[in-house]
């Protein structure tokens, strides 16, 4: 089948990945946090190819609850858009496709993680590539279509990391600009003033609330929700503790887990793994938490970019990374018990990639303790590790240990 792509100055990372797999599977599923931009990758793929029907047009919902055969029924690839709003609809195309297997026939886009809907009884096991659409990283912004430079930390001998992050003309930014603006598209590249972005996200939240919320279950106290949703971006870069945050905002627990797991659905909220394979040592395994966005987390936050909040670019940006790739990777943090911690694990194949952030400009020998002592825990399986900080020097602080520009990285 032949795709047609817009010229579009702000490409992005999944558009590959989406072509490939819409060449080899009758449907593939992309899904985001609404207004992450998966509208605007999908009606790029229309120009006479597809079909394009979106579950926010009220007569296209009606249709697919009273009658969902009518939209999946015919021979034409389409891209169905929203169909988190009406969940019955994938039953319709697993028929479809059982009928027809044709590759690229069904492009569904959702603002929710389906898989974990209650209301999904349909998953399209075997049918179906799911690829999730997460908020721009700093280079889709900056017009290069890419993630930060994982891939090639990977394929590099740890000797080599130094020269190759230390060449090449990279744009060295404020990363407390960066984590004003986020990564949603409106906010991060169409408006100028930190007053524009306010009143953007301010409109997103009370959105979400209000509609796109109430898709995915019936929320009793919308004022309730929304300080809870505050209380998580004052913990962000902290374990999850479940009573905790209950007890800060007055809610039972059982609550908080359930209202947790629809901005975890909605893709706002990300509870990152420990990583806990042990060796020796006593680990923690509770998740930590994080936001799907900066630039939300601070707005409802009310406060200003700390550490933790380059912590969580940095992970948006290995989000955007992992999951464009078709080798699986997997994310975690490793903490022991008595305190030794490291931010961020890449595992990819048999090898471990640990990494730290410090918003310092200075990094000193003492920030490389735990990602040694994570290094001595794993020996052979682990890499060097990698100090991410806010300064301008790339240099080796330890044979085991490189520090590095974190705008040379993502």
């Amino acid at each position: 089948m032949k795709i047609i792509h817009c010229m579009n100055p702000f490409p992005r990372l999944v558009s590959g990945a989406l072509a490939d797999r819409l060449a080899v599977m009758p449907a593939v599923v992309v899904t985001g946090a609404r207004q992450t931009g998966k509208s605007t990758l999908a009606e790029q793929l229309v120009q006479g190819e597809r079909m394009y029907r979106t579950l926010d047009d009220f007569d296209v919902l009606d249709a697919a609850r009273r009658d969902p055969e009518v939209l999946v029924g015919g021979n034409e690839p389409i891209t169905l858009d929203e169909v988190q709003r009406e969940p019955g609809l994938l039953s319709a195309v697993k028929r479809a496709i059982d009928r027809n297997r044709r590759a690229g026939r069904f492009l569904l886009t959702g603002s929710a993680n389906l898989l974990l809907m209650r209301q999904v009884s349909e998953s399209l096991a075997g049918r179906a590539s799911y690829l999730t659409l997460w908020p721009m990283t700093r280079r889709e912004q900056l017009g290069l279509g890419q993630a930060g430079r994982w891939e090639e930390l990977l394929d590099t001998p740890d000797e080599g990391w130094r020269d190759l992050l230390a060449g090449g003309d990279e744009h060295e930014e404020d990363w407390r600009a960066l984590a004003h603006r986020g990564g949603f598209p409106t906010p991060a590249i169409e408006l100028n003033s930190a007053a524009e972005r306010a009143i953007w996200f301010d409109g997103y939240v009370r959105t979400y609330l209000e509609r796109d919320l109430q898709d995915l279950a019936t929320i009793s106290s919308l004022p309730d929700f929304r300080r809870l949703m505050q209380a998580a971006c004052l913990r962000l870069g902290q374990l999850l503790n479940q009573t905790e945050l209950g007890r800060d905002v007055a809610l039972p627990q059982p609550t908080v887990h359930r209202w947790l797991n629809l901005l975890e659905t909605s893709y706002l909220l990300v509870r990152l793994p420990a990583y806990a394979v042990n060796r020796t040592k006593r680990l923690i395994k509770a998740p930590k938490l994080f936001w799907g966005d900066t630039g939300i987390a601070l707005h409802l936050g009310g406060s200003e970019p700390q550490g933790s909040h380059l912590e969580n670019l940095v992970l948006q940006d290995l989000l955007a990374w992992r999951d464009a790739r078709v080798a699986r990777a997997e994310l975690g943090y490793w903490r022991t018990t008595i305190g030794e911690e490291v931010d961020f694990v890449i595992e990819a194949g048999n090898k471990l990639l640990p990494i730290e952030v410090k918003a310092t400009a200075s990094p000193r020998l003492a920030d490389c303790a735990h990602l040694r002592t994570f290094r001595a825990e794993y020996g052979n399986k682990a890499r060097a590790g990698l100090l991410l900080h806010t300064g301008n020097s790339v240099e080796w602080l330890t044979p085991d240990v490189l520090a590095a520009p974190w705008w040379r990285v993502i």
